[in-house]
């Protein structure tokens, strides 16, 4: 628990983490807000009534996650690789081993800090999305009376834990890469060509490609209607083979558990110089 409080402590200090939440929280405000003030501009048969079911609540929830699932993946990955790659090249990780701390319990209290705060920054970009749906509707002239429908705000704890789940695998495979290869910039541009790398596999390898990390936790939260899965922002095509969202609730987990597990075993049996 000690451990897990320092940890948590220096993350909150780090300007790292502000920034992927400001990135996330202001690129999602700005997508909406645009969306909402251009509306009068699209025309039937051109995707209008796709473009408003994003503004639209309830539905309007669902779009917000599926923005989340997106960007904060890829946003987690680089913030894990970050935060894991600078326990090498600070000396962080040295420091500790050498006050005694055991490897593998400094490096997952250390991933754990990193899940507790991206849990923080979900729940923190998921109200700020909402407040930029509401904007984006209000300039759109679409109701907003959808916004305190009952159903969909009782299912909502399970869907952002689902989310939390599924950036948080994310966030654990950057960090598997960084504590590998023991620095921040070659785990960030690897953490990025591999989920870059994941994307366009679909094409060669769709049966296969569901059960790697990026896609399995895309597909924790099923269809995300408005991001993604063929919708205004995804590809336009069609949509690529998901698995269902409990079974690749069920390998985000695997995934999860292994790529800590491994970084702690990289860890335990490094050698540590200098």
């Amino acid at each position: 628990m000690r451990l897990l409080l320092g940890h948590i402590g220096r993350l909150l200090r780090r300007p790292a983490s502000w920034v992927t939440f400001g990135l996330v929280a202001g690129l999602m405000s700005f997508v909406f807000v645009v969306i909402g003030a251009t509306a009068e501009t699209l025309q039937d048969g051109q995707g209008s009534g796709a473009v408003l079911a994003i503004l639209t609540f309830p539905g309007a929830y669902d779009a917000v996650l599926g923005f989340l699932a997106g960007l904060g993946g890829l946003l987690a990955v680089i913030y894990g690789a970050a935060v894991a790659g600078s326990e090498w090249t600070w000396g962080t990780l040295k420091n500790a081993v050498a006050r005694g701390e055991s490897r593998a319990g400094y490096v997952v209290a250390l991933f754990a800090a990193i899940a507790i705060v991206l849990a923080l920054g979900l729940v923190l970009a998921m109200a700020v999305g909402v407040a930029a749906a509401v904007i984006g509707a209000t300039l759109a002239g679409v109701p907003t009376d959808g916004v305190g429908d009952a159903a969909t705000l009782s299912a909502l704890p399970e869907k952002l834990a689902r989310g939390w789940l599924g950036i948080a695998e994310a966030g654990a495979i950057g960090f598997a890469i960084a504590t590998l290869t023991r620095s921040q910039l070659a785990g960030i541009g690897v953490g990025i060509a591999t989920y870059f790398g994941e994307q366009f596999s679909t094409i060669f390898f769709p049966d296969i490609v569901k059960y790697l990390p990026f896609h399995a936790a895309e597909a924790v939260l099923g269809a995300t209607p408005g991001f993604g899965n063929g919708g205004p922002g995804g590809s336009g095509g069609p949509a690529p083979a998901q698995l269902p969202a409990d079974v690749a609730l069920v390998v985000v987990i695997v995934w999860l558990i292994g790529a800590v597990a491994f970084s702690a075993v990289v860890a335990q049996r490094a050698e540590i110089t200098g």
